[in-house]
């Protein structure tokens, strides 16, 4: 299926857009947990004594340096990215490897870490993010089962792409921003109410509200422990934490009990340029700090793009006119309906198109999210996530050993620079006046991913990773 066919039928809920679960990659690490789980669901009732695991493309290339074969292990024992505890996981890993089992519906099952899972330098895949699950028993496949990893924690089974397409008759289907500004003008109503409206066909009022709850909470609770957090990031770049020590310097050594207490002394400072901005970093940094370090993250779309909109939410809720929830709700929602918007013109996956698909459509929808908030028209929002999505065009995916350290981490802190400026210049300006439109620009997008040199699309062949090679770690 196409990815204009898979636009015309997909209906993608925000919640959809904005996953709860662990870093470093929504598709190297997220995407594979999920497609692990759903073939061990598939599993259940069968007799089998093996399990291979084939990585293809970029999850082989990265798959190491991202955590896919740890994702593979425990989505395979069906833990829950969502609520397992982080500092378990290495419990977890310790338990299969030394005894080369792995528990599977609650049976253990012969699993050698060295032959059952493996990276194949292969070139015969269908989808940079490639990843094929064998079940046997006394020989026999009882099972076998491709995935394909479509970034931001998404997954499709090959040769069964309808299955995973959300079909629901909503009462504004959208596939274009054009469609989207045609249904407010035609009902005199803003994005968020449209969005709204969509999502209450998917699930009750009371859960769409405390959907969003969950996931603003989940977004503030990993800024909060990335800045209280030290230390060293794991995966041999040594890569330092900073958010900690930006937050002490900034709060002039403070200390403070809560996460409440927390925002209330950075909302009670004196503001200038200088230190909103570096707040704006701090907030950045945190997440993705926290995100290199397998802690929990929202997708936004992705992890390694996880933290543009909490900073520029942030940035928002502690020093601008924020009022009252209902805000971070309709930002949310905004946010969440231009990165689907993106999905299904374009793509969010770095393997697919570069850092474009993931910072560049994180800050349109950052932008596009506060452009909502601050009493921007319709037309200003989707105009604020053109500028925004404009100025990451052609954005490389080069990570250093195939980590999400460098440069990701501090590119969230930059997407989300640049979400704000863009915010303002929508806000300052006539929409009409715009060369460029919001559709426009997502075909710009998904035509420069095709044109991309597959070297800058999450290998660690090209760019940055080519240049400061480091020798990634064994399985």
């Amino acid at each position: 299926m196409t990815n204009e066919e898979l636009s015309q039928s997909e209906r993608i809920s925000v919640f959809d857009i904005f996953k709860i679960g662990i870093g470093p990659s929504s598709s190297h690490t997220l995407g594979p947990w999920k497609a692990a789980s759903v073939f061990a669901d598939d599993l259940k009732g069968l007799k089998l004594d093996n399990i291979r695991v084939t990585l293809f493309g970029s999850l082989a290339k990265t798959g190491i340096g991202h955590g896919t074969d740890t994702a593979v292990m425990m989505g395979l024992e069906n833990h829950d990215p969502e609520t397992i505890p982080p500092d378990t996981i290495p419990q977890n890993l310790n338990r299969i490897k030394s005894g080369n089992q792995i528990n599977i519906n609650h049976e253990l099952i012969p699993f050698e870490l060295s032959k059952d899972l493996v990276f194949s330098d292969s070139n015969d895949f269908e989808h940079p993010n490639t990843i094929q699950f064998l079940a046997s028993f006394q020989s026999d496949i009882v099972l076998d089962k491709t995935y394909f990893s479509v970034g931001g924690g998404f997954i499709v089974e090959k040769e069964n792409d309808n299955q995973i397409i959300n079909e629901t008759t909503l009462p504004f289907p959208i596939d274009k921003g054009s469609e989207l500004i045609g249904y407010c003008l035609t009902h005199d109503v803003s994005i968020s109410q449209i969005v709204l409206e969509n999502e209450k066909a998917l699930r009750s009022s009371v859960d769409v509200s405390s959907g969003i709850d969950k996931v603003f909470n989940a977004m503030i609770d990993c800024v909060y422990r990335g800045c209280h957090t030290t230390g060293i990031l794991p995966g041999g770049l040594k890569v330092k934490r900073r958010a900690s020590g930006l937050s002490d310097k900034l709060l002039n050594g403070l200390k403070t009990e809560s996460k409440k207490e927390w925002l209330t002394l950075i909302k009670a400072q004196a503001l200038g340029f200088g230190t909103i901005t570096n707040w704006i970093s701090c907030f950045a940094l945190a997440v993705n700090e926290e995100n290199a370090a397998m802690g929990r993250v929202v997708t936004s779309p992705t992890n390694g793009a996880a933290g543009v909109i909490p900073a520029v939410l942030l940035y928002y809720y502690c020093f601008c006119d924020y009022k009252e929830r209902s805000e971070i709700e309709n930002f949310i929602f905004v946010a969440g309906e231009v990165g689907s918007l993106f999905k299904k013109g374009a793509t969010i996956s770095a393997a697919v198109g570069g850092c474009q698909a993931e910072i560049g459509v994180s800050s349109a929808m950052a932008a596009a999210g506060l452009t909502e908030v601050m009493g921007g028209s319709p037309e200003q929002v989707l105009m604020a996530a053109e500028i925004a999505m404009e100025h990451h065009l052609g954005l490389t995916c080069d990570p250093i050993g195939g980590l999400v350290q460098i440069p990701c981490i501090e590119r969230n802190a930059m997407g989300a620079m640049k979400a704000i400026t863009a915010s303002q210049l929508a806000l300052s300006s006539n929409p009409q006046d715009a060369k460029v439109g919001f559709d426009v620009v997502v075909k710009t997008m998904w035509e420069t991913a095709l044109d991309m040199n597959h070297k800058y699309k999450e290998t660690a062949e090209g760019g940055l990773a080519f240049n400061l090679p480091v020798a990634l770690p064994n399985c």
